[in-house]
């Protein structure tokens, strides 16, 4: 009977602490959450977002030339002084008068050569080259959520070690008086408890002064202060071999890839120059109506025609920018290979610092185990007489520092194995699968892409879209 009573207590007690843990875990943040929040808070993202918008706009500016230009004028006029001439026998007349006018005229680009064309496309270019830096903007904002949620992993950790280690100091310094006031040891083994005591409360104040800056650096990339973090357990998927990293990076990393665009941009600015050098057809129409204020007297007219025309000498401009495109065209190109190299070269360095922070967590952990070993075996040593206390401090702390050192890599490890993903263009949250609401570029491009007016169905459309947008920028701004 007093067994069951014992179990039933075991399990409403264990029950009790299930309940307690549980909501407690819920609401622990994990990596992918971090980044989840840092991708939805960035400002970063929210302004290289307008900067491919503005881009996007430089396609429907262009598109707009090959449309008919329509505008209007109007004029007041009032004439007034004293006229002579041969007509009038030279004999001085007044001059009094007063019109109004107001008119319409029409311009269509009927060809220029290919330039307009050529523009158009250049700005589509520049539009592809604008999305690979914003994918450049999305991984970095991701990358330094990585590492902020990783720094405040790691110094908590470290933190909580050294607390742990500072009251096995008070212990070690309190059994070193007990065995002072007996006669067992000198005033000089107290003395080096109370060196190693002041010690540790140093270290302690100085992993929570770089715990509170990991916390602040998390602030500012994620959106909020860290609360309860779960350590990631597994590693995201990488190549295995160095030359595999370095083959991903080359193909599939946004700094090339806009470096490619960049590439067809200058191209087609080298054609825009050489078609301004040629001739340009358009149709050009007015309709003015003239009224004279003081007679009944008007005129209703309009003209409309073909205009031929071409630059023939213009100081040399014209070639002078022909010159400075194709000369851009050349500095894309070799920027191209700059970027190749240092691809390359970052992708290696990543996935070698992956491979050095592995090794160094299976070194840590047997430097650790060691460590432990030796320790105990010195305290038992130590109880029995053949240690000295300071060889007990000197033991603890090695075993302290090995500890740290295994945290420090075991952080670092996962740090550089999304540093690895970075290096080859894949940190995004498409590659990451996280759970957010991703911006999609086409949408606002497919929206204007074709010029529409300010006061058509989607000009309207694209006014509310932007107010909403502005409006969201100045809350992000204000967090």
């Amino acid at each position: 009977m007093v067994l069951q009573v014992i179990k039933s207590v075991r399990s409403s007690i264990l029950a009790f602490s299930v309940a307690i843990l549980l909501p407690a875990l819920a609401n622990a943040e994990n990596l992918a959450d971090a980044m989840a929040d840092a991708y939805e808070h960035s400002g970063l993202l929210q302004q290289n977002r307008a900067l491919l918008r503005a881009a996007d706009e430089g396609v429907a500016q262009t598109y707009a030339s090959l449309r008919p230009i329509l505008n209007w004028y109007g004029a007041i006029e009032h004439a007034f002084g004293t006229s002579s001439s041969f007509s009038t026998g030279g004999v001085s007349s007044a001059i009094n008068t007063s019109n109004a006018s107001i008119g319409i005229s029409l311009q269509i680009l009927l060809f220029d050569n290919g330039q307009s064309k050529n523009l158009i496309e250049a700005a589509k270019e520049t539009v592809l080259s604008t999305r690979q830096s914003l994918i450049i903007a999305e991984q970095s904002v991701l990358f330094d959520a990585v590492q902020s949620f990783m720094n405040v992993v790691r110094d908590t950790q470290i933190v909580e070690l050294r607390q742990n280690n500072l009251r096995l100091v008070e212990r070690e310094l309190q059994a070193a008086q007990d065995r002072f006031e007996v006669g067992e040891v000198t005033r000089t083994d107290v003395a080096q408890a109370e060196a190693s005591l002041a010690g540790g409360r140093a270290d302690l104040a100085r992993a929570q002064g770089d715990l509170m800056q990991s916390q602040e650096f998390y602030s500012a990339a994620i959106g909020h202060r860290p609360g309860r973090l779960n350590a990631p357990r597994r590693l995201p998927n990488v190549p295995v071999a160095m030359e595999d990293a370095k083959a991903v990076a080359i193909r599939s990393h946004p700094s090339m890839i806009r470096a490619q665009y960049d590439i067809s941009t200058a191209e087609y600015n080298v054609l825009a120059a050489e078609s301004a050098m040629g001739p340009r057809v358009t149709l050009d129409g007015q309709y003015a109506i003239q009224e004279d204020i003081n007679t009944r007297y008007h005129n209703h007219a309009g003209t409309i025609g073909l205009t031929l025309g071409g630059p023939i000498y213009q100081g040399g401009r014209l070639s002078s920018v022909l010159r400075q495109a194709m000369a851009l065209r050349d500095g894309e190109r070799a920027n191209l290979h700059v970027v190749r190299h240092t691809t390359r070269q970052n992708a290696g360095n990543a996935w070698a610092a992956l491979a050095t922070s592995k090794a160094q967590l299976v070194a840590t952990g047997r430097q650790v185990e060691a460590a432990r070993v030796a320790f105990e075996g010195v305290r038992e040593e130590a109880k029995l007489g053949a240690r000295t206390t300071l060889d007990v401090l000197i033991a603890e702390q090695a075993l302290l520092d090995a500890e740290a050192n295994r945290i420090t890599a075991s952080t670092d490890q996962f740090t550089a194995a999304y540093a690895l993903l970075a290096s080859m263009g894949l940190l995004t949250t498409e590659h990451l699968n996280l759970k957010v609401e991703r911006y999609d570029p086409l949408a606002y491009y497919d929206a204007v892409k074709d010029a529409p007016a300010l006061l058509s169905e989607r000009g309207k459309k694209l006014d509310k879209v932007l107010r909403a947008l502005g409006k969201s920028d100045t809350v992000i701004g204000k967090e």
